[in-house]
This record gives structure tokens, C-alpha cells and sequence, in this order.
């Protein structure tokens, strides 16, 4: 059976939230038992996302393989629990470069090498091998490919994709093809205005494309004369007009989207019940819709709130930590609790602050001394550090729930040794120059395997894995990663058959075990690492590594024993969190926060994953 198509693009304006829709009609297809993969395509010269200025682009999420992609890669690995690869991220300066380097071999046999047809067949090649790749825990080719393109219809830079895509379309062949186009519908004195998306659909249908239906993002409900309108000049059915309003939380955009009648459209439009579905998907696919459904309204009805101050460097655009973010969500929504996230510049922390604004500064502090739990995120450079080493201090000395990301946990090494081993000027090498008096001092060093130039794609990437070593059996985060049974450090774990059993469904599950520290797998995004060199001097004076890389030499997780939640780790968890499936960093961090640790680490077993 041939692979079908979903292509989401957008009109009018960018950032409209076509991310979202494409991954919630995702899990409406996977509700039904389908097979889904998805594709991103940015229409940016960059080869990948790692040198993007996240103030600009937002975050660079990463993926198993290593690849350092487009945030809205983890709103599809997050919404539909699926493992994509760095190919499954398509970008114009990746394309051009795959295209030349045929070139260069010779791949076309002297001929002349033009955007068409040379481009996008290479192009429309690119999608349907990608398409073919496994991504989720069957093992088996998905049904759906759902393709994402970036940008908006009738920019320059779009048009070879435009292209590309109407050839596919043809390619593709009759019911293997579904377009939703996603426009804006303003509200202008009250009215809802139809121009701008009529305008949007005669663009897209100049450039060759015909959408199927029309996502209309919207503050409010769609009238029921705006949707005569739009169906009317722009030549589609009322029940191909979907409007997309603004909701609670984005985790409510499938429902919404199924109570327009999205699951039987896609059905007859694609011919989806010519597919053989084996039973037991379409049983866990019910179910997790079920689920899904069960949380959001759980989560609408929760009345408690935990609040969490986020001290950070790049706090002015919250994309910047959208995973993040998304992975405080899921674990307020397992902790059945309505989150509130601080957002706290590091730099309004620190002392030349209080000199140049009191007003920032004393604001800033106010938000940290009120906090339940403290949260210090990834980053690069010096800027702000100093702020986040007095956020680490407070939550020590004054036992408030800490989590510690990437140079989070080496923000915590560094005021640990300052202020408890009285290790003077104690500092990362990242932040210090070669020649500084303080270089001896370096308890975060360069890792000696990774280069310094050139800097794309030079760091420790990708899922690696962590041991959990023998001091462990304290550990609060150890108790969580072994309670979480069915899929321990995240699904490509379950790829050792040694480690399985089956569910009643057939579903693989990973074994748990006590016996032995469990090791996770996790993904990685840093240069530095902890000194090996101060290990003893740190475990002498209380803090503990737990978690080391295989080689027992690099050190990826730090907990404090007397503390309510005092946990910092190397790796980045929030990549494999997912809506049904909470990392369990995160879930810890926000249980301590919200008082009620003890009721989650005496449980005998988590919700499954998508």
C-alpha cells in the first residue's frame, strides 16, 4: 500500500500554529490505529538548527541520532511518542547541499542542474524515503506521512518546496494526498474578517496547490456566516472550513479538531478504510485517545497550583525553552496541578543589577524567595551565570526544589565547590580566559574529544547512555527511573530484546529492574563537563554523583541527600518527555514543588506513552 500524505502550510503570517495542527491531526490518525512519521521542512539557508540565536528562532530541539533540528520536531515526537531522525528536518540549505554533492559526483550526468526539475525530484525523493523509516515502537513502515511546511505560502524562499509538493501530490497518486492550508481569521471591531484567507487560498492555489481544507486560527468560535463565507469564495464544503480558536492549552487542539468532523474527512478524503489496521493498534489507539481526553479534562479541573521560577538566559522569548516548558506541563498534569512558570532573567540576580536597577533587581529576587521549585535550563556563555549561581545557592541553603539542566547541574558543581568545598574563584573553563588567575580553579572543563572548531554540530549530541552507580539506592530520582517500568530512559531503550515483555496488546515494555542500578538513555547537547579532578573533594563534603556514562569517567547526575529535591543532570530530559509519558526529572522536580513527591515515588507504575 502506498505511503499517504498530510501536508500543513500556512498563510497570511508565520507562527500561527501550524506545528500544533499538524501534530494534533497526527493523533487523531494514530486514535484510529495508523502509523504516523512526520517531516519539517524550514525553508532557511541554515543546514541545521544548532547555531540559530534561540532569541530569534527559539530553541534547537535534538534528536536520538544527534541531529539539531526545528523546535516543532518535538511537538511531533511529543504529541504522537514517535523517534525521528535528523533527515525527517528538511532544510534549503541542507537540500541545495545534498543536491550539489550529486553534482559533484557526477549523479547527472553533465547535465545542466536547475531548481526544476533537479531540485525537487530530489526533493520529492528526500520525503517519500524518509517516509518509509520506522518510527515508533512497531517497528513497521508508517501509514501517514505528515509534512510540515515552514514559513508562509508566497515567500521567495518556499517557492521550490511549493514545487516540489505539487509534484508530489502527483506522485503520490488519487487518495494519497491531504492539504490543510492554515490561515488567519482577524477580529476587527468585533467582526470576524474573511479577506486575508481568501487572499491566502488564491495564493496557494496559483503556486499549484489545492487545500483540502482550511485551518482557520482564530481568537474566538467561527460564525456560522464566516464559515458560508470563506467556504463559498474560497470554492470548499462549510466542513472543510475548521476553525482552530484559541483554547486553554494546546493539548486541547485534537479534540477540537475532532468534534468538526476531522477523523471521518480524512477517512473518506484519503480513503483510510481501504487500509488493513491490525487489531491490537486499533485497540491501544482508542485507549490512548481515551487517555489523552482523561488528562486534559483532569488538568481543566485541577485547582491547586505549583509555581516554578525559570532563571534563565534567553527568558525574553519563551520558545527559547519551549521543551521546557512543555515538560513542566506534562508533569503538572501528572501531578494533577494548574503551573505557573516565572519567567526570571538571570542577570537581574546578580549584584551590578542592583547597582544600575534596584527596581529589577529586588523584583527579581521577590520571584525567587516566593517560588516552590527552581529551575536553571541549558545554555551557552557567561551572561547571567552569576545570577543563576545565587538562584542554586538559595535553593541549597533554603531546601526549595531544584532542577538543574545541562549548565544548570554545572551551575550547581560551581557554587557547590565555592561555597561548601571553599573552593575560591571555583569556575567553568567555558567562562574563563586562558590566561585568568583563576584557571587552576576550573571544576568544568572543555571535554578533551570535542573540537572547538568548527563549531556546527561539534558537541556531545544524542541519546548516550547513564549509569546509575552503587551510592544510589538514596536516590529519589533512581526510585522514579525504576518505577517508570514500561519505558525506562525513553523508547529506543526497548530496542533490546533481553529487556522486554509484551503487553496483553502486543505493545513492547521494558522489564523493571531492582536488582541491579538501572541505566537510562538520554539525550546530550554540551562541550563541558564536570572535572573529574574534584570529584573526591565534592563527594567528601556531601554531594554525590549518582550518575556516570559508561566509562565511569564523565559525570551525568548530582543529587543532594538532605534535601527536598536537589537534582542536577548533564543530559537533557525534557527531550524525551511526551504528554502521557512525563520525564521523570521533571516530574520529580514538580512533585517536590507541589508537596506531593511522596505519593508519586510510592506508586507502582506510570501512565504509559502515546
Amino acid at each position: 500500500m502506498a505511503t499517504k500524505y498530510v501536508l500543513v502550510s500556512g498563510g497570511v503570517i508565520s507562527g500561527i500554529g501550524k506545528g500544533v495542527i499538524a501534530s494534533s491531526l497526527g493523533v487523531l490518525l494514530k486514535s484510529i490505529g495508523l502509523k504516523v512519521t512526520s517531516i519539517k521542512i524550514d525553508p532557511y539557508m541554515n543546514i541545521d538548527a544548532g547555531l540559530m540565536n534561540p532569541l530569534e528562532h527559539g530553541e534547537c530541539f535534538v534528536l536520538d541520532d544527534g541531529g539539531e533540528v526545528d523546535l516543532d520536531l518535538g511537538n511531533y515526537e511529543r504529541y504522537l511518542n514517535i523517534t525521528l531522525g535528523r533527515d525527517n528536518n528538511i532544510t534549503t540549505g541542507k537540500i541545495y547541499q545534498h543536491v550539489i554533492d550529486l553534482e559533484r559526483k557526477g549523479h547527472y550526468l553533465g547535465k545542466t542542474v536547475q531548481i526544476v526539475p533537479h531540485l525537487t525530484d530530489a526533493l520529492q525523493d528526500w520525503i517519500q524515503n524518509v517516509a518509509q523509516v520506522p518510527v515508533d515502537s512497531t517497528g513497521e513502515r508508517p501509514d501517514i506521512c505528515i509534512i510540515e511546511l515552514g514559513g508562509t505560502v508566497g515567500d521567495i524562499e518556499s517557492a521550490p518546496f511549493i514545487e516540489a509538493l505539487r509534484c508530489l501530490r502527483r506522485r503520490a497518486g488519487p487518495n494519497n494526498f491531504f492539504h490543510c492550508h492554515v490561515s488567519l481569521i482577524p477580529v476587527i471591531n468585533g467582526e470576524q474578517k474573511t479577506k486575508p484567507t481568501q487572499a491566502a487560498i488564491r495564493d496557494v492555489r496559483s503556486a499549484g496547490l489545492s487545500p483540502d481544507i482550511i485551518g482557520c486560527r482564530c481568537e474566538e468560535r467561527l460564525g456560522p456566516s464566516t464559515t458560508d463565507k470563506l467556504a463559498q469564495y474560497c470554492q470548499v464544503e462549510p466542513n472543510q472550513v475548521v476553525a482552530v480558536h484559541d483554547v486553554p492549552s494546546t493539548y486541547h487542539v485534537p479534540q477540537l479538531l475532532e468534534t468538526q468532523g476531522l477523523i471521518p474527512l480524512l477517512r473518506e478524503m484519503l480513503r483510510l478504510d481501504a487500509l488493513t489496521i491490525p487489531p491490537s493498534l486499533i485497540r491501544s489507539g482508542a485507549r490512548t485517545w481515551e487517555t489523552w481526553k482523561d488528562l486534559v479534562t483532569t488538568n481543566d479541573r485541577a485547582y491547586e497550583t505549583v509555581k516554578i521560577c525559570l532563571v534563565g538566559k534567553y527568558t525574553s522569548l519563551q520558545d527559547s525553552y519551549l521543551s521546557v516548558r512543555k515538560s513542566l506541563e506534562h508533569a503538572a498534569m501528572r501531578c494533577a496541578r494548574k503551573l505557573e512558570i516565572t519567567w526570571l532573567n538571570s542577570s537581574d540576580l546578580e549584584i551590578e543589577t542592583e547597582e544600575k536597577s534596584p527596581p529589577a533587581f529586588y523584583k527579581a529576587w521577590h520571584e525567587l524567595s516566593t517560588a516552590s521549585g527552581i529551575l536553571v535550563p541549558g545554555g551557552f556563555g557567561e551572561r547571567g551565570t552569576e545570577g543563576m549561581v545565587a538562584a542554586a545557592k538559595w535553593a541549597r541553603e533554603k531546601k526549595i526544589p531544584y532542577l538543574g539542566i545541562c549548565l544548570g547541574m554545572q551551575i550547581a558543581v560551581i557554587e557547590f565547590c565555592r561555597n561548601v568545598c571553599g573552593i575560591h574563584g571555583a569556575q567553568s573553563a567555558e567562562f574563563i580566559k586562558e590566561d585568568a588567575v583563576t584557571a587552576n580553579n576550573k571544576v568544568i572543563i572543555h571535554m578533551a574529544e570535542i573540537s572547538k572548531t568548527p563549531m556546527g554540530a561539534s558537541q556531545r549530541l544524542g541519546l548516550k547512555n547513564t549509569v546509575f552507580q552503587e551510592n544510589s539506592a538514596f536516590s529519589k530520582l533512581r526510585r522514579l527511573y525504576e518505577t517508570e517500568a514500561p519505558y525506562v530512559g525513553g523508547l529506543p531503550a526497548a530496542s533490546d530484546p533481553s529487556n522486554r515483555t509484551a503487553t496483553a496488546d502486543g505493545e513492547p515494555t521494558l522489564k523493571p529492574s531492582r536488582e541491579e542500578p538501572p541505566i537510562i538513555s538520554e539525550r546530550h547537547r554540551h562541550r563541558y563537563e564536570v572535572n573529574p579532578a574534584y570529584i573526591e573533594t565534592m563527594a567528601s563534603h556531601g554531594l554525590d554523583f549518582i550518575g556516570k556514562d559508561e566509562s565511569g569517567q564523565r559525570m551525568e547526575i548530582l543529587e543532594l541527600r538532605d534535601h527536598p529535591w536537589f537534582v542536577g543532570v548533564q543530559y537533557h530530559p525534557e527531550y524525551l518527555s511526551r504528554v502521557l509519558r512525563p520525564s521523570m526529572p521533571y516530574l520529580g522536580f514538580v512533585a517536590a514543588a507541589a508537596g506531593c513527591l511522596d505519593e508519586v515515588l510510592v506508586e507502582s507504575g506510570l501512565v504509559n506513552g502515546v
